[in-house]
């Protein structure tokens, strides 16, 4: 996917972040340099994408990588927009399994080492290169060995030139009796990386949620490659399933043929888990919105809020939460509003970044678990105006389209459903762990 160098800038964070604060790993007034300090901050938060054959534009491996870099780093840094990871850390729920971002610490440890001059030190006090592996690897293959199946979409070239394109092949998966999925990833070529913007993928067969309509099955976005689920957790593929493709294409300059794969890690024959992985879009996707609500309509040079609502059927435990918007997307916020009125922010992303579609997995002990009628209120808003540099044309009214150029906007979610009984079990647990903090902590 092509990288744009701008950012969407919501909230400011620079103001709040510590840089003049006391740092906790290394004292104020002793020397960083790369060799001792930065070089293992590199390695744990920017090298997955900063290496030769991923999708970031430099490779950040060695200093030699890394020093005409150093300003831009600082810039990018300070803003909060490197590492990806767009949440406001002041708002909601602050524990996630993927989380990237750079500790109030490493933040300080760069900032002061670009400050002093970027020097290298000893080098003796480099760590060993990590070793990574091939970027053509399954990303679960570690985990689980190759995929049990591979789906490839048909091939598609998109010209140097044009508009946004969208391939839909549909390829039948050959699959003669039921599967439970624990893993999915989906990945376009090496080179397709720079001309897709998303592959979704559709289960023909995939059972249809009746007060959501169809979900997703899987998706590539950058920023998001794909989920593994608990061990007790899984998605249902029948026999007989077709997948229905869905990649939104855009040119770069040159000629590119891309295909589209995605594998799939099955559990074992006969493990069936005790919950169903749903996928749900909560948002306004159509020309006249989903189930009646309003569309999209942002007039010219202004910002535009909207609200979408979803009540919850039964109880359920939220996964994650990734939003979804284009150019002129400028943040979003999920809360929760109970049965009994009270309401709850669980998470804002308050600078929305269009190259980074991140899903926000929530940690363990902290995923949203809503009881039955719990309404959902997504809030997205919108910025047409001048002072967002993503924006085409700040003169344009906008509406919904799929184009880039369009607007949408919805949050992706992977729900759990829960019985009443189990509803009931895990929010007692989480207030006996509560609890049992609380008193250690006196203690």
């Amino acid at each position: 996917m092509r990288q744009i160098t701008h950012t969407i800038v919501a909230i400011t964070l620079l103001s709040a972040l510590p840089i003049n604060a006391s740092a906790q790993g290394v004292a104020r007034d002793a020397p960083v340099t790369f060799a001792k300090d930065i070089a293992p901050i590199l390695q744990a938060k920017c090298q997955t994408c900063h290496r030769p054959g991923e999708v970031a534009p430099m490779s950040l491996l060695t200093f030699a990588d890394v020093r005409p870099w150093v300003r831009s780093i600082r810039a990018k840094v300070l803003a909060r927009e490197m590492p990806p990871w767009y949440i406001d850390k002041t708002v909601g729920i602050q524990k996630f399994k993927n989380d990237p971002s750079l500790t109030d610490d490493e933040l300080d440890r760069l900032v002061r080492w670009i400050d002093a001059g970027a020097p290298l030190g000893n080098e003796k006090d480099l760590p060993p290169q990590k070793q990574w592996p091939p970027t053509d690897r399954w990303l679960f293959s570690e985990k689980y060995g190759a995929p049990d199946l591979i789906v490839k979409s048909k091939p598609w070239t998109q010209p140097a030139a044009g508009q946004d394109q969208w391939w839909a092949p549909v390829v039948d998966a050959h699959l003669a009796e039921d599967r439970w999925v624990r893993a999915v990833e989906v990945r376009p070529s090496a080179k397709g990386r720079r001309v897709v913007h998303h592959a979704v993928v559709q289960a023909s067969e995939f059972e249809k949620d009746p007060d959501l309509g169809e979900f997703a099955f899987a998706e590539f976005s950058i920023g998001s490659y794909g989920e593994a689920y608990d061990e007790n957790q899984g998605k249902l593929l029948k026999a007989g399933t077709k997948f229905h493709f869905d990649i939104h294409y855009h040119s770069v300059g040159e000629a590119v043929t891309d295909q589209i794969e995605m594998g799939v890690y099955f559990y074992p024959k006969g493990y069936v888990p005790k919950y169903e992985v749903k996928h749900v879009p909560v948002g306004l996707t159509g020309i006249m919105g989903r189930n009646g609500t309003a569309g999209i309509d942002i007039p010219p040079n202004s910002i535009a809020r909207h609200d979408a609502f979803m009540v919850l059927q039964k109880a359920a435990r939220i996964e994650n939460f990734k939003p979804h918007m284009h150019f002129r997307g400028k943040a979003m916020s999920l809360e929760a509003i109970y049965p009994d009125g009270h309401t709850e922010m669980l998470s804002y992303v308050d600078h929305y970044n269009f190259n980074w579609h991140i899903s926000y997995v929530y940690a363990d002990d902290v995923a949203p678990v809503l009881p039955k009628g719990t309404t959902l209120h997504v809030v997205s808003w919108h910025d047409n105006t001048a002072a967002n540099k993503a924006n085409p044309d700040p003169n344009q009214w906008v509406g919904n389209g799929s184009r880039s150029i369009d607007e949408m906007t919805h949050a992706h979610m992977n729900f759990v459903y829960l019985s009443d009984e189990d509803y009931a079990r895990i929010i007692a647990e989480r207030k006996r762990a509560k609890a049992s903090g609380t008193q250690q902590q006196e203690q």
